[in-house]
């Protein structure tokens, strides 16, 4: 018997670590959004769940079903904190079916799909549903139910429209509507379910590096390329956003420890998983700042899914017994 020491990682493992730590954001939405952040998240994990049981079993005919190793419930949880509270819910099932159906089931299931699943669901639906993905809800400490977030009354606008829309007119002054870096951090401010609140996804973060779960080199090489490249804008023009309010808006704190790193879809390496990061940080505030959509973060990482394989082979890890000539 070979002398090798097992870790005790394994794909179910890591996958419940992941959704532990996801537990402070998902109670921030519950306690923000109320029922319809509930109703949204439950039936976005059903969705998923169900759809890789019935492609495994009646589609691909295998036998060794993957639903219980915790990959179909952590893209159900991460599709809906990309989703307002106030979303119908058969669009909450289209997304599901796109991102568990076409984007990781069709290239072989877990390990084998080149896109995040989540962020190609919301990306999905956010071009077949404009107007719902982009009429956000505003946070109310009680329980509201879906029909209650989609009056008028109860949306309003992002602090990423707001930065936008300070950047078209060169109007500095809109930056003055922002809510508080502070109650950015706590969550106080409107947008997709998971992304509010700041604190929460950093606590969870510091539990993902704690248990080992994901390493620094790409939440800490997005948060630092969009702070210098914010910090730069914000220098030499006041109409662009200071870093804070940057990271502390959008989906960016959330997509930089929960997306971006996802393993399948990162690179293996430590230079490469730098090198990822930096181009994320870059392109979102490219596409912030630029782009006709407020969020670049999403479409950042989708883009970057896409070079993954070309950052793995030309960042290859040093083999071991290998000496240089």
């Amino acid at each position: 018997m070979s002398p090798h020491v097992h870790s005790g990682d394994s794909v179910g493992k890591n996958m419940y670590g992941v959704l532990i730590a996801l537990i402070p954001a998902l109670l921030c939405s519950f306690i923000f959004f109320g029922l319809g952040a509930i109703e949204v998240t439950l039936v976005s994990v059903a969705s998923c769940v169900f759809f890789e049981w019935a492609i495994n079993k009646y589609m691909l005919k295998n036998p060794q079903s993957t639903v219980c190793d915790g990959s179909a419930i952590l893209t159900g949880v991460l599709l809906a904190f990309n989703l307002p509270s106030n979303l119908p819910l058969w669009i909450v099932i289209l997304g599901a079916l796109f991102a568990i159906g076409v984007v990781k089931m069709t290239f072989g299931g877990i390990g084998c799909n080149l896109f995040n699943p989540a962020l190609a669901g919301r990306a999905f639906l956010l071009i077949s549903f404009p107007v719902q993905m982009t009429t956000w809800p505003k946070p109310t400490l009680g329980f509201t139910t879906i029909a209650d977030a989609a009056i008028d009354g109860h949306t309003g606008a992002t602090p990423l429209a707001l930065m936008q829309q300070a950047v078209k007119t060169g109007d500095a002054s809109l930056l003055n509507d922002l809510p508080t870096s502070f109650e950015m951090l706590i969550g106080k401010t409107g947008g997709a379910m998971g992304e509010v609140c700041a604190i929460a996804i950093l606590i969870g973060l510091i539990y993902m590096l704690v248990r080992r779960i994901i390493t620094w080199h790409i939440p800490v090489s997005i948060l630092a390329t969009v702070a210098v490249c914010s910090g730069l804008l914000n220098w030499a023009n006041p109409m662009y956003a200071p870093p804070v309010v940057q990271l502390a808006s959008g989906g960016l704190m959330l997509g930089a420890v929960f997306m971006a790193t996802d393993y399948v879809t990162s690179p293996m390496s430590k230079k490469g998983q730098i090198v990822y990061g930096v181009a994320i940080g870059f392109l979102t505030i490219v596409i912030r700042t630029w782009g006709a959509y407020p969020e670049g973060m999403s479409f950042a990482i989708l883009i970057m899914n896409a070079f993954t394989p070309l950052i793995n082979n030309y960042f290859k890890p040093k083999r071991f017994g290998e000496v240089k000539k």
